[in-house]
């Protein structure tokens, strides 16, 4: 399969909990909400991109939603299984919507070999399963952690053929869980104005 041809799967149903409102609805740069900032600056590169999400009723635009099965749970677990029951394709990549700065150079990096039943960005100090790339044959394993209630994506790795990419730019997984974390997001997008935030590829 050609990397061009994954689809994108925005995760944007967290609770969050820490930020005290939903963060996949704040402002982003130039557009209304953090995840049409995702959408508008990956379009140019993928031919398919969802969103991920308990509920699409919060949305006010359209978009290809793809909502959990359950709304008794929430788990990126959750998610995961949804996603990959609605879609048919081999691989998905996933990127959590609070990621404005994993860039599409980044996911060329990722995908440069698609060997494994995941394939995961890790840095200096931990691994972002919401960062990474999943085989649609997973699915099976997914759901009985899932029947479990085994939600840590350790459980999941060590049952799957998994292969970690060493990232040594941890800015590029910056994410916005707190206050001053969308805040300082929004300087430095102000700050790196003109500087492509996307890549360098057409």
């Amino acid at each position: 399969m050609n990397y061009k041809d994954i689809p994108l799967v925005i995760f944007a149903g967290g609770k969050s909990s820490r930020m005290r409102r939903d963060k996949s609805l704040l402002p982003f740069s130039s557009s209304p909400t953090l995840t049409q900032f995702q959408i508008k600056r990956f379009s140019p590169y993928f031919k398919k991109i969802y969103i991920s999400t308990k509920t699409k009723n919060k949305f006010d635009f359209d978009a290809n939603f793809i909502e959990d099965f359950t709304k008794e749970e929430s788990s990126p677990f959750i998610g995961l299984i949804s996603v990959l029951e609605s879609l048919k394709d081999e691989y998905i990549f996933v990127l959590s919507v609070d990621t404005p700065f994993f860039n599409y150079d980044d996911f060329l990096k990722l995908s440069k070999t698609l060997d494994s039943d995941a394939i995961v960005a890790k840095t200096k100090n931990s691994y972002q399963p919401l960062c990474a790339i999943y085989k649609r044959d997973i699915l099976k394993t997914l759901k009985g952690l899932q029947e479990k209630k085994l939600y840590k994506f350790s459980f999941l790795y060590d049952k799957i053929i998994t292969r970690f990419v060493k990232f040594e730019n941890e800015k590029s997984f910056d994410n916005l869980n707190f206050p001053k974390d969308y805040e300082d997001a929004l300087k430095r997008i102000e700050n790196e104005k003109g500087i492509d935030l996307l890549s360098n590829y057409p």
